[in-house]
């Protein structure tokens, strides 16, 4: 039996122990009671963010954005729409670089949308521009570790 994955909760940020054979079977967080996986990307704050990233055993996709960014608006609905095809395995995240403005410094973003994935805490691949939710899905499943498939 493998180890059991952390998962971190996207309504408090507890990190939970879950059987990765259990992943899809809906698991809800031992410390709030509320699902894991809700089937729509997560809007993170700066704070939040590093506890997703460096916590959670399962890759995570990141959505670098602006309000203000038409093709960032453009991309939302597809990115909520490879959030219900790439979960349970793949946590997807929002990160507006407007509220954020230290991880986008951080992170080198230099154009929106930006998509990056990451795993272990490490980020492994980056893709400037808006995608369509098959266009994101493919990419993200082409760009996976061999250690996440």
């Amino acid at each position: 039996m493998a180890d059991p994955l952390h998962i971190v909760c996207p309504h408090c940020d507890a990190v939970n122990r879950i059987a990765q054979d259990r992943l899809a079977d809906q698991p809800v967080c031992g410390k709030c009671g509320r699902e894991l996986f809700m089937g729509k990307p997560l809007d993170v704050s700066s704070a939040r963010f590093g506890r997703h990233i460096g916590r959670s055993d399962i890759p995570v996709l990141v959505d670098f954005w602006a309000a203000w960014c038409g093709p960032c608006k453009m991309m939302a609905p597809a990115f909520h729409q490879a959030a219900q095809r790439l979960e349970p395995n793949i946590r997807l995240v929002k990160v507006d670089t407007e509220n954020c403005q230290d991880l986008a410094a951080r992170y080198n973003i230099r154009s929106i949308p930006t998509i990056a994935l990451f795993h272990g805490g490490v980020e492994v691949a980056r893709q400037p521009g808006a995608m369509d939710a098959g266009g994101i899905v493919a990419w993200t499943q082409a760009n996976l570790p061999a250690t996440a498939r």
